[in-house]
């Protein structure tokens, strides 16, 4: 290990103080351990540095010049330092973020304007895919996920949960019909998904029981969005995330569907990110934004 820098700042302790004793005590070292950094540093340079006497301790020639030029080396490192120390004051610098398409378009972009506002020396550079990504492989800083975690070894921050809901357009019920009980869904058009995480059955609360449906898919979609998109245009039924379909359900695009029989399951959101002992302030600062303004019941 080089010990050069260390070497110099126990010089420059030594010539402050004007004994090993006193740069001991200043730098929390034994004497010892100061005149072996000392001599460590002589025999480097081959000059000597310190005059060593009985009574007195002082700088040579050599050791003169050595000082003036190491204190503006040691007032560099420290201003570079303090340049950090700032940094993980003020978040700055690129954070990539990850997230699904649904969440990325109902739930980030929203907000996103107000991060930006509160932090202007932060870009983020925002990735939309439904697909699963992996966070070291795309280089993201933080990744959304929605539902069940996978033991990545990740670390994890629950976010929010939202709620589930079967929801279609006020046209497609108008044309088939309103179903009054999960049966009925049979004589129904069902939009799902093509994920291979995907499930064929819907969960519902029947006589106080919670029931699994099998559902016969009349769509398949590679993507929320896609499937929220089917439902407003009238395709049929979806089963979703209230996160995701809030706006179409207060603008009247949406419906709930069978709303007596939900079982009132909830996903789970979580932000994954690469744990270190210290965490980038960028990533703490949008981390706390999240937490603070995602509040989804």
């Amino acid at each position: 290990m080089d010990n050069r820098l260390g070497d110099m700042q126990i010089f420059l302790a030594v010539a402050q103080s004007g004994s090993f004793a006193g740069a001991a005590r200043a730098l929390r070292l034994t004497p010892s351990a100061v005149s072996r950094a000392i001599s460590r540093l002589e025999l480097r340079l081959g000059v000597q540095m310190v005059s060593r006497t009985t009574r007195a301790l002082s700088l040579t020639a050599e050791g003169e010049v050595y000082r003036e030029r190491v204190s503006g080396l040691i007032a560099e490192v420290d201003e570079v330092e303090r340049g950090f120390m700032a940094n993980e004051e003020a978040p700055r610098g690129p954070l990539r973020v990850n997230a699904s398409v649904p969440f990325g378009t109902q739930c980030l972009l929203p907000i996103l304007p107000r991060f930006l506002a509160r932090y202007p020396a932060v870009r983020v550079e925002l990735a939309l895919a439904d697909e699963l990504v992996d966070l070291v492989e795309a280089r993201a800083d933080i990744a959304i996920r929605i539902g069940p975690l996978r033991d990545t070894g990740l670390k994890a921050k629950k976010l929010a949960r939202s709620a589930m809901a079967l929801v279609a357009s006020p046209a497609y019920l108008e044309a088939r019909g309103m179903p009054g009980h999960p049966r009925d869904l049979a004589r129904h058009a069902c939009l799902q998904f093509s994920f291979r995480r995907s499930l064929d059955s819907w969960p519902f609360r029947i006589d106080g029981a919670l029931v699994q449906r099998s559902v016969e898919a009349a769509f398949l979609g590679n993507s929320g969005e896609v499937v929220r998109l089917m439902a407003v245009a009238g395709g049929g039924i979806a089963r979703l995330g209230q996160f995701h379909v809030a706006a179409d359900l207060a603008a009247g695009r949406l419906v709930e569907v069978l709303g007596a029989f939900n079982p009132g399951d909830h996903e789970e959101i979580h932000a994954l990110y690469v744990g270190h002992r210290r965490m980038a302030s960028r990533i703490r600062a949008f981390l706390d934004f999240l937490d603070a303004e995602l509040r989804f019941i």
